[in-house]
C-alpha cells in the first residue's frame, strides 16, 4: 500500500516511460470565503514510449468525479485508490486524460492553504506544493523530472486578485471573476503556484540595456501599513544585477511576484516567478539590523532558484542539497560581494549562524552524507536539514575556495546554457566545473558528499626561546561518527566510517596592537590533506598572540586553538578588529561547550568578558540565544540558577547601558524578557509594559509587549484575563499567535492539559497556531509541570504521526519531545519507545535526534559539574 509515498524506482520507471507535454488546469475557488472543498478539472498531455503500458497520475483528493483516458471513461471506484489514479492501456504516442475532483483547501501549510485574517474577516490563499503537494490541488505527475507547461484558470470572488507563476491577465466574465493564465515555461510540478484573495500590492520593474522585468510585491492590507517595498525592491534589484552577471544567463521568467503570505512554514517557497515569503518578515515592530540581513538573505536565496532549481532542476531529491546549498551560497555571495550591499560582512553571519547548524546536525545519529540517499518521499521530507542546506552551502564554499571563483561561475554559467528548463543530476555540475577549473573533482566529491561527519583542525606550533617559530604543522582529525549513523551514500550495512578530507584553507597571524585591538600580521592560504601538514612557510616568523585556522572561514571543519591562542582570545574575544575572526571564535568556544570541553559556566564566563564589545549584532543575538540554551540544558542542575541569575542580572545591566534607541538596546530588552526571574525583574517588566516606567530609547511596541507578555504569563503574573487583554489591543493573526503561546506558557496544571489537548488529542488547529501553543507548553522553569508528559508524549506520538500531515506531525514529534527531561530515564522510555513502536524510518529519526540532544546535554552537565 503506497499511501501518499513514492518510491525513487517507481519515479525512474514512470519517467522512462513518459514524456510530459501539457497541464491545462481549470479551478473553482469562488466558495474560498466559506472553505471546504473546490472543484479541481485538469487536462494532462503525454506521451508514452511504449503501447498497452500502465502508470498512474497522482492525486490527493476526497472526491473523483471523473477520469477520461484518451476520451475513454474510466471507472473512479476501480482506478482511484491511494493517492492514485491507475492508468492502463496507453496508446504510444499522445495521450490525453482529463480528471475532475473535489480538493479541500487545508490549514496545514500544505496544498492550497486557506487562512481567514481576523482583522478583515476575509479569506487568503496559497499554495505550497513542495515536495509533494501540488497532487492536493490537481492531478498531478508528481515528480521533478517530468516537466510541462502549465496553463490555470481561476475562477475567484468578485473583487479578488490571482497570481500565478505566468503573468495575470485581466479578469473576464462580467463580475471580473475568471482569471486565465497563459501557458508556463517548461517546469516541475513543485515550482507552479497560485495565490488568491484581496492582496494589497506594489508594482516595479528591474530594467537593465533594454530588459525590463516586471516586479510585485503583495501582502494582506492589514499589514500593508508596514510593507517596506522600496527596501525589498533594491535587495531584490541587487539580485538581479549580481546574478545575472555571474551567471550569464538573462532572467528565465516573464515576471517576478514575492508575496508574503500568513502561516507559512518555512521561510520562503522559490516558485517560479511567484515567490511565497514568511509575512513575518513584513515587520510590525521594531527589529535590528540582523532581522533585515535574514530577510535580505532569504529574498536573494528565492531569487537564485530561478535559475539553479526552475530553470535547471534536479532530476530527483537525492540533489535536494545542491539546489537549496547554491541557492544559499550564492544569496550569501551576493550580499558579500554585490557593490552597494548593506551586508559586506555576510559571511560572519554564515559563520555564526549557518554552520553552527551544520555542525551540529553532522553530529547526530541521523547524519548522512550531503549527497543522501533518497530512497523515497519521506526520507526527502525530513531532509531539509542542516546538512541538506547549511553543511552543503559551506562545502560549495569550500568547492569555490578550490577551483576559484572565477572558474566556479564559468562553470555555472556553461550549465545553465546546456540545461535550460531540463534536467540533471550533480555530475553535470561537476564536468562543467572541472572543465572550467582544470581540477579532477571526483576525488573530491567522493570526500565531501559521499561521507559524513566533521573534521577537527588543530596547530601543532614549536618555538625557541625567543619566541621564533622552529615548527608548524596542522593536524587533521576524524571523530567517530555518531552510533547509527550513516557513513557512506552507497552502503548501509557497512560500520559509519570517518574520513580525512581535503581542505582549502587560511591560516591568520593575529597580534595586539596598541590600542588593545586583536589585529591580523600575515595571512597563508594552503591545501591541507592527511593526518598532519607541515606549514614550512611559517617556520622563521614570530610567534603571534593568536593562531586561527581556517581564517576567513574557507572549509568546513571545526577549529581547536593551541594553548596560548586560547589564552589570548579568552581575554581579548571581543578585542578582534575584525566580525568574521570573532564569530569563528565564538563558534569554536560554544562547538566546545556543546562538546563538554569548556564547562557552561565557563562558557558564560567568556561571553560576559566579551559580548560588551562584539559590534555585530546578529552574533550579539546569537550568544543570547547560546548562553540561554547552554544554562538551560548544559549547566550543572544544582548551579544552574546561579548561572540563570547571573547571566540576568547582566542582561538587565546591559540594557540599562545600552545606547538609547540601538539595535543593542532591542536586543537586550528581549534577552531579558526571556529569563527575568526575580520578583524585582517581574515588576519591572511589568511596570515597562505599562508604561509606568521607561528606558531612554525603548520603544515597547507591539512585539516587545508580547514578550514580556509571554515571559509575565510563564511566571504566573499574568493570567488569562490579562492575556486576553493583550490580544483586545492587537486582534491580529500576530496577536492571535502571541496569546496562544502565552496562555500555553502558564504554569499550572490547567494550562498545560489545555495546551497539549489542543494540540495532541485535537487536529483543529492551524499550523501557525499549533506552533505557537508547542512553543508556550514548554517552558524551561516548569520540568515538573512538564514532567508527566513525558509518559503521554510516547503514548500518543506515534498515532499523531500516521494520522496527520507532515508538517503538523513533525512539529509535534520534535516540539513535544521531553527535552528538558535531561536524564537517563528519558533515555530509557525512548529506548523502550524506539524498540515496541515500529515507527516509520521518518519518525524514527526525528526521535532519535531529540534523544542525541539528551545524551549530549548529560555529557555536558557533567563536564560542568566537574568544573565547579
Amino acid at each position: 500500500m503506497p499511501g501518499t509515498n513514492l518510491t525513487r524506482e517507481e519515479a525512474q520507471q514512470r519517467a522512462r516511460l513518459l514524456t510530459v507535454d501539457s497541464y491545462e488546469i481549470d479551478l473553482d475557488l469562488s466558495g474560498a470565503q466559506e472553505g471546504g472543498t473546490y472543484r479541481s478539472e485538469t487536462t494532462v498531455r503525454f506521451a508514452s514510449a511504449e503501447a498497452n503500458a500502465e502508470t498512474f497520475i497522482d492525486l490527493v483528493a476526497p472526491a473523483v468525479h471523473d477520469v477520461v483516458l484518451n476520451g475513454k471513461p474510466l471507472d473512479v471506484a476501480a482506478v482511484f485508490r491511494d493517492s492514485r489514479i491507475a492508468l492502463q492501456h496507453l496508446r504510444e504516442g499522445d495521450n490525453e486524460l482529463k480528471v475532475v475532483a473535489d480538493c479541500s483547501y487545508t490549514n496545514t501549510g500544505e496544498g492550497l492553504h486557506r487562512f481567514v485574517d481576523p482583522v478583515d474577516e476575509q479569506a487568503y490563499l496559497y499554495t505550497q506544493f513542495e515536495v509533494p503537494d501540488a497532487r492536493r490541488v490537481f492531478a498531478s505527475f508528481e515528480q521533478p523530472d517530468l516537466k510541462a507547461t502549465f496553463a490555470f484558470t481561476v475562477k475567484a470572488p468578485e473583487g479578488w486578485t490571482v497570481v500565478s507563476n505566468s503573468p495575470t491577465p485581466e479578469p473576464e466574465g462580467p463580475q471580473g471573476t475568471v482569471w486565465r493564465f497563459e501557458p508556463t515555461p517548461r517546469i516541475s510540478t513543485y515550482i507552479t503556484a497560485l495565490i488568491v484573495g484581496p492582496y494589497h500590492s506594489v508594482h516595479s520593474s528591474y530594467e537593465k540595456d533594454g530588459q525590463s522585468v516586471p516586479l510585485g510585491i503583495y501582502c494582506r492590507p492589514s499589514l500593508a501599513e508596514f510593507l517596506d517595498a522600496d527596501a525589498i525592491f533594491d535587495v531584490t534589484r541587487q539580485g538581479f544585477e549580481w546574478f545575472q552577471e555571474k551567471f550569464d544567463y538573462a532572467y528565465p521568467f516573464a515576471k517576478y511576484d514575492q508575496l508574503f503570505v500568513p502561516e507559512f512554514n518555512a521561510g520562503a517557497m522559490e516558485n517560479a516567478g511567484a515567490v511565497t515569503i514568511r509575512d513575518q518578515y513584513v515587520f510590525r515592530s521594531k527589529v535590528t539590523d540582523a532581522a533585515y540581513e535574514v530577510r535580505a538573505e532569504t529574498i536573494l536565496h528565492e531569487l537564485a532558484h530561478m535559475w539553479f532549481g526552475d530553470l535547471v532542476t534536479m532530476e530527483w531529491w537525492n540533489d535536494l542539497w545542491l539546489n537549496e546549498s547554491f541557492a544559499t551560497y550564492t544569496s550569501i555571495a551576493c550580499q558579500a560581494y554585490a557593490p552597494g550591499s548593506k551586508w559586506p560582512h555576510s559571511w560572519t553571519t554564515f559563520a555564526n549562524s549557518m554552520k553552527t547548524w551544520a555542525y551540529r546536525q553532522d553530529q547526530l545519529p541521523s547524519t548522512h552524507p550531503i549527497m543522501a540517499e533518497i530512497r523515497d518521499l519521506d526520507d526527502v521530507l525530513v531532509n531539509f536539514d542542516g546538512i541538506t542546506y547549511a553543511k552543503g552551502a559551506s562545502v560549495l564554499k569550500q568547492l569555490v575556495a578550490y577551483v576559484g571563483m572565477d572558474e566556479f561561475f564559468r562553470g555555472v554559467q556553461a550549465y545553465f546554457k546546456a540545461h535550460a528548463y531540463g534536467n540533471t543530476r550533480l555530475s553535470d555540475l561537476l564536468g562543467a566545473l572541472e572543465e572550467t577549473s582544470g581540477r579532477d573533482l571526483k576525488t573530491w566529491s567522493k570526500a565531501w558528499l559521499e561521507t559524513a561527519g566533521i573534521n577537527i583542525l588543530r596547530p601543532e606550533i614549536t618555538t625557541d626561546g625567543s619566541g621564533g617559530i622552529t615548527a608548524f604543522a596542522v593536524r587533521q582529525e576524524a571523530p567517530a561518527l555518531p552510533a547509527g549513523a550513516k557513513g557512506t551514500v552507497s552502503d548501509d550495512a557497512a560500520p559509519p566510517q570517518a574520513v580525512l578530507r581535503p581542505h582549502r584553507i587560511a591560516i591568520g597571524l593575529y597580534d595586539l596592537d596598541d590600542s588593545g585591538k586583536l589585529v591580523r600580521r600575515e595571512r597563508i592560504e594552503l591545501d591541507v590533506d592527511g593526518e598532519l601538514t607541515d606549514v614550512p612557510e611559517l617556520v622563521g616568523k614570530a610567534r603571534p598572540a593568536v593562531v586561527l585556522l581556517n581564517d576567513d572561514d574557507l572549509t568546513y571543519a571545526k577549529v581547536r586553538l593551541d594553548e596560548e591562542s586560547l589564552r589570548n582570545v579568552t581575554g581579548h574575544l571581543g578585542d578582534f578588529a575584525e566580525s568574521l575572526p570573532r564569530a569563528l571564535c565564538w563558534a569554536s568556544a560554544w562547538d566546545m561547550t556543546r562538546d563538554g570541553e569548556l564547562a557552561a559556566r565557563d562558557y558564560l564566563a567568556l561571553v560576559l568578558s566579551g559580548i560588551g564589545k562584539e559590534s555585530d549584532i546578529g552574533v550579539v543575538q546569537s550568544l543570547h540565544r547560546q548562553v540561554k540554551l547552554a544554562l538551560d540544558l548544559y549547566a550543572a542542575p544544582g548551579w544552574r540558577e546561579a548561572g540563570l541569575t547571573q547571566w540576568t542580572d547582566a542582561t538587565l545591566a546591559h540594557l540599562r547601558a545600552a545606547a538609547p534607541g540601538s539595535d543593542h538596546q532591542l536586543a537586550w530588552a528581549r534577552a531579558f524578557a526571556a529569563t527575568a526571574r526575580t520578583p524585582q525583574q517581574l515588576d519591572l517588566l511589568q511596570a515597562l509594559l505599562d508604561g509606568t516606567e521607561t528606558i531612554e530609547g525603548l520603544a515597547v511596541d507591539t512585539e516587545l509587549r508580547w514578550a514580556f507578555v509571554e515571559r509575565l504569563a510563564a511566571t504566573g503574573v499574568l493570567d488569562e484575563d490579562d492575556i486576553a487583554g493583550e490580544y483586545e489591543r492587537d486582534k491580529t493573526a500576530a496577536g492571535e499567535r502571541h496569546a496562544a503561546t502565552a496562555r500555553a506558557a502558564r504554569p499550572t496544571a490547567e494550562a498545560k492539559a489545555e495546551a497539549w489537548t489542543s494540540v495532541v488529542e485535537s487536529d483543529k488547529l492551524p499550523n501557525a497556531v499549533q506552533e505557537s501553543v508547542i512553543a508556550g507548553f514548554v517552558q524551561t522553569d516548569q520540568r515538573e509541570l512538564l514532567a508527566p508528559y513525558a509518559e503521554k508524549y510516547f503514548a500518543a506520538v506515534k498515532d499523531v504521526w500516521d494520522s496527520r500531515s507532515h508538517e503538523m506531525a513533525q512539529q509535534v514529534a520534535v516540539g513535544l519531545y521531553p527535552s528538558l527531561l535531561v536524564s537517563r530515564e528519558t533515555l530509557d522510555a525512548t529506548d523502550a519507545w524506539l524498540a515496541s513502536a515500529r515507527p516509520s524510518a521518518a519518525l524514527r529519526r526525528l526521535v532519535s535526534e531529540s534523544r542525541a540532544g539528551i545524551e549530549r546535554a548529560l555529557r555536558a552537565q557533567a563536564a560542568d559539574a566537574a568544573a565547579g
